[in-house]
């Protein structure tokens, strides 16, 4: 299920809140917990029911095995044994539905191989809840946990606003907030807050992200488009704006949502294309992400307590990993290697770096994402070549009229029929690129507004008017992008 749907905002949230808030107000709070529980469930297997059993099998050996490791602390050949078990399990249902038909495809290319390829449906956000439950059953091993009864890991790992592409939370940071008396009770400056929250994100993504979709989708689809490096240029930065706006929106509507349960869930994104360089951007960008990499990967390697050549090894190795996480494809990783590199050069030479004025970091940092966006975006990177082939050729030509035509919805559409100005095309198309461009840089995020959040009129006609609009524009329902990680 989408939260930018018809069945998500008129039926499945107002039942979700009412059944919730009704159980707790009559304090059966461990029904309302299970009530949360199969609602959740229910949002995940919506497309697919074979999902449901993916979860749920993974949900209850993952809490057993933690459950061992918990209940015997001093046997630690046990623990390690169990530890093992877990990993291997976690990381190979990833490598069966996300990477065995990569894994098949590059043996079959390499040795001449004809072994018949799976084509299994990668099941939705199973990237997302598999590193959730990983840091659960890692720091079971640990000890660092209480001993949780399986609801209150099921609400960890199910708890809907998260589910699908995170944030990557920690059981201590949603647990006891769901334990916490004080917040079963409906709160209307919360309620306002996610609300607004929600809206704001479901603008985002309806209104702006679907709108620079169109454009990068039909590009990417016909390469002939690519064929002149103004065309290009266009193309790039659309594809730059949708999944900041892709992802900004659905991280503003995680966190609305869980505001409207008074659930606070931790920061994932905090305007990421205001960086200065490419270690500033990842404490930026999909920030979970970032601290599950750090506290599981790169500290457990050494961090940068082995001399400057490890610390640039180990941070090398969690991009290589990035890239990896999301997605069976080769442009993943080269991605991951170029950030990666990125990264050391950042950290390397920051004094030097520090020196150069703010703009121009800012210039070349904002255009180095523009282009590592393309190796993200491209179906394989053959494709990624040739776009770079044709920017390098400096071919500037006047920009295709059908491809700034591809930012308009019907309505736009008709108007310019109406007026027959043949430049008002390019004048939307300029202004909306400015306008995002604007909002990334220089407008407030959503959590710096939530900080000084009053409910008011004012905001409640934007939250209005918001939700409103985006779900007139629920024709063009396109998913998330990060619903495939």
């Amino acid at each position: 299920m989408l939260f930018n749907s018809y069945i998500f905002m008129l039926l499945f949230l107002p039942v979700t809140l009412l059944g919730y808030y009704s159980l707790n107000r009559i304090k059966k709070y461990n029904l309302s917990k299970a009530f949360l529980i199969i609602m959740s469930l229910i949002f995940y297997a919506y497309f697919n029911i074979s999902y449901f059993f993916i979860i749920f099998s993974s949900i209850v050996l993952n809490y057993l095995m933690s459950r061992i490791m918990l209940k015997n602390k001093e046997k630690i050949k046990l623990k390690k044994l169990v530890l093992a078990l877990s990993l291997l399990f976690n990381i190979g249902m990833l490598f069966y539905f996300k990477y065995l038909d990569f894994f098949i495809s590059n043996i079959n290319a390499v040795f001449s191989a004809d072994f018949a390829l799976r084509h299994i449906v990668l099941p939705l956000g199973i990237s997302f809840f598999t590193f959730q439950q990983l840091s659960f059953v890692i720091d079971s091993y640990k000890g660092n946990i209480p001993l949780y009864n399986l609801f209150d890991y099921a609400i960890f790992v199910t708890f809907f606003p998260q589910l699908i592409a995170g944030p990557i939370v920690l059981h201590n940071e949603i647990v006891p907030q769901f334990a916490d008396e004080t917040k079963k009770a409906f709160d209307f400056r919360n309620f306002s807050k996610g609300m607004y929250a929600m809206a704001y994100g479901l603008a985002k993504k309806v209104l702006i992200a679907d709108t620079f979709g169109r454009v990068v989708d039909a590009a990417y689809a016909d390469t002939d488009y690519f064929l002149n490096s103004t065309n290009g240029i266009f193309i790039i930065m659309a594809y730059t704006f949708q999944i900041y706006f892709d992802f900004s929106g659905y991280c503003d509507m995680s966190t609305g949502l869980g505001w409207m349960f008074n659930i606070e869930i931790p920061m994932n994104f905090n305007s990421p294309y205001r960086a200065l360089d490419d270690y500033d951007f990842w404490k930026r960008w999909h920030i979970t992400l970032t601290r599950f990499f750090t506290q599981y990967i790169y500290i457990p390697l050494g961090g940068n307590r082995k001399g400057k050549a490890r610390m640039y090894l180990n941070t090398f190795i969690v991009f290589v990993v990035s890239g990896i996480w999301h997605g069976a494809n080769w442009t993943f990783i080269l991605w991951g290697i170029v950030h990666g590199a990125a990264d050391i050069f950042s950290k390397a030479l920051s004094k030097p770096i520090s020196k150069i004025p703010k703009i121009i970091r800012w210039v070349i940092t904002f255009g180095f994402l523009n282009v590592t966006w393309v190796i993200f975006r491209a179906d394989n990177v053959h494709q990624f070549l040739f776009i770079m082939k044709r920017l390098l050729m400096m071919n500037f030509k006047p920009l295709d009229g059908n491809l700034v035509s591809l930012l308009y919805d019907d309505n736009m559409q008709y108007i310019d029929s109406l007026f027959g100005l043949p430049w008002l095309k390019y004048a939307f198309g300029i202004v909306l690129m400015a306008l995002a461009l604007f909002m990334c840089v220089k407008c407030k995020n959503t959590n710096e507004k939530l900080e000084c959040f009053t409910p008011n009129k004012r905001s409640g006609l934007a939250t209005v008017a918001f939700i409103g609009v985006s779900i007139l524009s629920f024709s063009g329902i396109s998913s998330f992008l990060y619903f495939n990680f």
